[in-house]
């Protein structure tokens, strides 16, 4: 972390970065900074971060970081699980597997009866003996004769494989529609479903009602369309700029199709210009930065949707933007990029963020001896590589933050065991206990206090005189 002092002079910002159960990291960390008094005035973000970034600016960080928040749902539970046709399809493949060995349990029915027949033998029972073998072959004739398992067998596999293909096939059928594309797919059609195998209903369900919930205030209206939830949100942050609670938010999520990041920001009049104005030497800002205070307003539910989608193994949120933008209707799909965050610090400093506060779930690098188990599921080897790889971007996040700021500080544990995907919680090795998302929060919260307001806040000026 950097030796610098904090200033509530300086206009601050919020760096969230990491995904699935950063969130709930973030969210513990953001609540210290809040009861600390700490100004903010810009919350950025990318993945899991974007709920929280967008809950908090609209007052409603005491909803995220809640016992009973979005983050420790249980509901959550099912969050990345594997696609239910691949569930299905591997049920049914499994039932025919033991279909095709069941003669062979029969077979080892048979060397366990005459072992056993045997034994009593030796042991001078031989009714016992007689008994266990008798028993066996009334048991083979009863399977052979009439011949139940010649007959039944065959058509109980068939039946078994034509349903993991039926299956599949009505699988692949839902995924194209889902898709809502009439562009050319390039592939067999069962690519569909090994492409994205992982489920990302959740978290996505859980956080729009989420943000739903907050936009909607005392009414029990149910929740409309997805783009009105977005002009919802809008409308609600941008007529409260100034009020206590209400802070300006970026965030950023990967265009597959535009090959490109997009960011989507509410922002205050001095600020909204910076942000659209042209980088030198950088590419046309109409494609790549969405003002939801304009006409796009309605997308901000498909970026948070976005944002949650891991790449390759999700399938993206695919958005529709207006015939009047940029895109000209297009439909564009969407996901999450853990290098997102130094993206957000060019933004940052773009609309003028002096210094800036970084929340990472991402430990530090290993050290020798550290080595842990090799885990060998999808879900589990996935959350590793985004974990490592949101380890290296944060390094180089500090660092490039330690160039564009006046100050930088950095909030992350020492020790996190809790991967991406862990959202039912984890055995930790290190503790020899079982550690939750809930433990995850208040880890957050926690480590805000050791590495920012203790050592570096408090030492500045009185907590008192921050706001």
């Amino acid at each position: 972390m950097p030796d610098t002092s904090y200033s509530p002079r300086l206009r601050t910002g919020v760096l969230l970065s990491g995904s699935g159960t950063a969130g709930a990291y973030q969210a513990g960390a953001l609540r210290a900074i809040l009861e600390a008094g700490i100004k903010i005035d810009v919350i950025a973000a990318h993945g899991a971060g974007v709920l929280t970034a967008l809950a908090a600016s609209v007052d409603g960080g005491a909803r995220i970081w809640d016992a009973a928040g979005p983050w420790t749902d249980p509901r959550l539970r099912r969050a990345y699980r594997w696609r239910a046709a691949l569930r299905w399809a591997f049920g049914g493949l499994l039932g025919a597997i033991v279909l095709l060995l069941s003669p062979l349990v029969v077979l080892a029915g048979a060397a366990l009866a005459y072992a056993l027949g045997e034994l009593a033998a030796l042991v001078s029972l031989t009714g016992l003996s007689a008994d266990l073998i008798g028993l066996y072959r009334r048991g083979v004739e009863t399977l052979f004769d009439p011949p139940i398992l010649p007959t039944i067998l065959p058509r109980l596999l068939v039946l078994a494989l034509l349903t993991v293909v039926a299956v599949l096939a009505i699988a692949a059928v839902r995924a194209a529609r889902s898709e809502r594309s009439r562009r050319r797919v390039v592939g067999a059609f069962w690519w569909r479903l090994v492409a994205s195998p992982l489920d990302a209903a959740e978290p996505s369900a859980t956080a729009v009602e989420t943000l739903w919930r907050l936009v909607r205030g005392a009414s029990s209206e149910p929740r409309p369309a997805l783009a009105e939830v977005g002009r919802r949100y809008v409308d609600v942050l941008a007529d409260n700029f100034g009020q206590p609670g209400f802070h300006e938010v970026l965030v950023a999520v990967h265009d597959l199709d535009a090959r490109q990041d997009l960011v989507g920001a509410v922002l205050a009049a001095p600020a909204r210009g910076e942000f659209e104005v042209r980088r030198p030497g950088g590419p046309p800002r109409e494609g790549e930065t969405v003002d939801f205070t304009g006409p796009l307003r309605e997308t901000v539910v498909g970026f948070l949707m976005g944002a949650l989608r891991p790449p390759i193994i999700a399938p993206p949120a695919v958005i529709e933007f207006p015939p009047s933008s940029h895109w000209r209707g297009e439909r564009h799909r969407l996901c999450d990029r853990p290098e997102l965050a130094t993206r957000l610090v060019d933004e940052m400093a773009a609309i003028g963020v002096e210094q800036v506060i970084v929340i990472s779930p991402a430990p530090p690098p290993a050290t020798p001896h550290t080595l842990r188990p090799n885990p060998i599921n999808l879900r589990a080897r996935t959350g590793e590589l985004i974990r490592a790889i949101e380890t290296a971007v944060l390094n180089d996040t500090a660092s490039l933050c330690a160039r564009r700021f006046a100050s930088t500080f950095v909030v992350r544990p020492d020790h996190n065991p809790i991967g991406p995907f862990d959202f039912d919680g984890v055995y930790d090795e290190l503790s020899d206990r079982q550690r939750t998302v809930s433990e995850l929060i208040q880890q957050g919260h926690a480590d805000a206090f050791h590495h920012l307001i203790e050592p570096i806040v408090s030492a500045t000026e009185p907590v008192g005189d921050m706001a």
